[in-house]
């Protein structure tokens, strides 16, 4: 049994730098996969995010470096540009001893920058598909030296159209080469891949034994994306909270999001990545203290943290896979207490909400966030109570004696009573209650998905084909109506839309409505609330700069 990341036959300098980074046993999939990369084999790995899965295949990269040669030993390929961006993170830190050279390209970045960074020399590349096939394409990626790929995340980059692009992809590598395929889920099209790219694959499944607690209270919230930070600050007035971990997608997030509480009247700070050691525990300190009960974290800052007595955990960002969501609300309930973990979710997220509560085999709670008329007569109760605290103290002889001077100065006693109360709700001023939209769901409440009519392989297309509308705006509610300038007589396939506007805008394919493909243009239906950032992105098809506008 392997106990200690030494009987993994590392290169000492990969030992050295798990051990600065505080890791002390491997995890199942990295006790699995690392010694079967090490000795050569493809490996098919099913495992979940946060399982230590990025260790698990970065490790045997580095131990397999060469120094000193200019074209990249290994590619990674991930769906999205934060997975990239991670993933080559990781890299680094394990093999800064190494002095390894890491690269990730994704769509919206220049391609200047990139192929000077290549002409320069880089060991590892970490891409997504759509931005590593246009590399290829135009030349720009010598790949005659990559000995290893990995495909991480292979049934998010099915979801999202670009299975097309991994097996352009595949094909276009030397062999032999050693293959790591690692999914949350083993769909028919990944095995097929793996059929038709790999060779005798050996088999690493973890088994998903966590799940959550029944002594934790699980509810969820549809609201829009905009109104988040407004119904993350009703509950946290309306829930009973002693202490609060919220957790966000990013450590940027973290940072503007306990500004923003704080400056609504809720104290918070944020823990992130990017905190010295001593500042982190300083954080800490005051959080067990009590001198802050809101703290505002990421799942990577949030490792390690053994704080026993935390009431609440909000889900301010839904996570992407149903084990993250149960590291997360596993911070509450400890000890035999009782926990409450809160989840915000928008119409596009709720395949994220399903897939959770598969998983879990729980369903979370729907819930409506409180009204503004709720908030309100809780302040005034609130106030009620606080006045019979005093009451029933008697300890009030002072203002007595101020009420009976004015009152023998001719003021009625109601008239001074309704004065002071007054005074006290003038805290609550500067606490405004934030206003919240309606929310509009773009599918039927019966459809577990972001649009209708999907064939599973994350075209946008019905039976195969897009579906097809004669109008300028959508007739799906909450969707708005954006028209490309390429259509059927540039070659254009629905998966070419879908992976181009997932790809370059970061936003999951699923997410996309109706595809209507004309002789020279082509429509598609968008959520509303992601408008602005498919709107405000360059985008190519091949080499064809392509335009995307509202369709007025």
């Amino acid at each position: 049994m392997i106990e200690d990341f030494s009987q993994l036959g590392l290169r000492p300098e990969l030992l050295q730098a798990i051990s600065e980074l505080g890791y002390t046993a491997p995890t199942p999939i990295q006790t699995a996969v690392i010694p079967l990369l090490l000795e050569g084999h493809d490996v098919l790995g099913q495992a979940q995010t946060g399982t230590g899965k990025t260790a698990a295949f970065s490790l045997p990269i580095l131990h397999a470096l060469i120094p000193e040669q200019n074209t990249p030993q290994a590619l990674v390929v991930a769906p999205t540009r934060e997975l990239a961006v991670q993933v080559a993170e990781a890299l680094e830190e394990l093999g800064q001893h190494i002095g390894v050279r890491v690269l990730a390209v994704y769509g919206g970045q220049a391609y200047g920058p990139q192929i000077s960074r290549l002409r320069r020399g880089i060991d590892v590349v970490v891409a997504t598909p759509g931005r590593l096939l246009d590399l290829l394409r135009k030349n720009m990626l010598d790949v005659s030296g990559v000995q290893t790929i990995i495909l991480d995340e292979a049934d998010e980059m099915l979801s999202m159209g670009f299975i097309e692009d991994v097996e352009t992809i595949l094909a276009a590598l030397p062999t032999p080469r050693q293959t790591g395929l690692f999914s949350a889920t083993m769909p028919p099209a990944i095995r097929n891949l793996a059929e038709k790219f790999m060779h005798q694959p050996r088999t690493a499944a973890m088994q998903q034994s966590q799940r959550t607690v029944a002594n934790i209270e699980e509810r969820s919230y549809l609201v829009n994306e905009k109104d988040k930070v407004a119904a993350l600050t009703r509950l946290i007035e309306m829930e009973p909270i002693t202490s609060a971990l919220i957790f966000a997608r990013t450590r940027v997030d973290t940072g503007l999001l306990a500004n923003e509480l704080t400056g609504r009247g809720i104290p918070a700070e944020a823990l992130s990545g990017d905190l010295s050691q001593e500042a982190r525990e300083n954080v800490l300190g005051r959080f067990r203290e009590g001198k802050i009960k809101v703290l505002v974290a990421t799942d990577v800052a949030a490792r390690g943290l053994d704080i026993d007595d935390i009431s609440h955990v909000f889900n301010f960002d839904i996570p992407h896979f149903a084990e993250v969501y149960v590291h997360r609300i596993g911070r509450t309930g400890r000890a035999g207490r009782t926990g409450i973990a809160l989840t915000l979710y928008t119409p596009q997220e709720r395949r994220r909400l399903f897939k959770i509560e598969n998983y879990t085999r729980r369903k979370l709670t729907p819930s409506a966030v409180p009204t503004a008329e709720e908030i309100t007569a809780k302040r005034e109760a609130f106030m009620q109570e606080q006045l019979l605290v005093w009451l029933r103290r008697g300890r009030c002889k002072k203002e007595r004696e101020t009420i009976e001077k004015l009152v023998a100065e001719g003021y009625d006693v109601f008239d001074l009573a309704a004065a002071a109360l007054k005074i006290t709700q003038m805290e609550d001023k500067k606490r405004p209650i934030a206003p919240m939209s309606e929310v509009h769901v773009p599918v039927s409440n019966n459809e577990p998905v972001g649009r209708s009519a999907r064939n599973g392989n994350g075209n946008g297309a019905s039976n195969g084909r897009p579906t097809t509308s004669t109008s300028a705006t959508s007739h799906e509610e909450g969707m708005v109506r954006l028209a490309i300038n390429v259509g059927k007589m540039h070659g254009v396939r629905p998966g070419d839309i879908v992976r181009t506007i997932a790809s370059e805008a970061n936003i999951p394919g699923r997410a996309l409505g109706s595809i209507r493909i004309e002789r020279q243009h082509t429509y598609v239906d968008v959520p509303a609330e992601l408008v602005g950032r498919v709107l405000n992105q360059r985008y190519m098809m091949g080499d064809q700069r392509v335009q995307i506008r509202r369709n007025e």
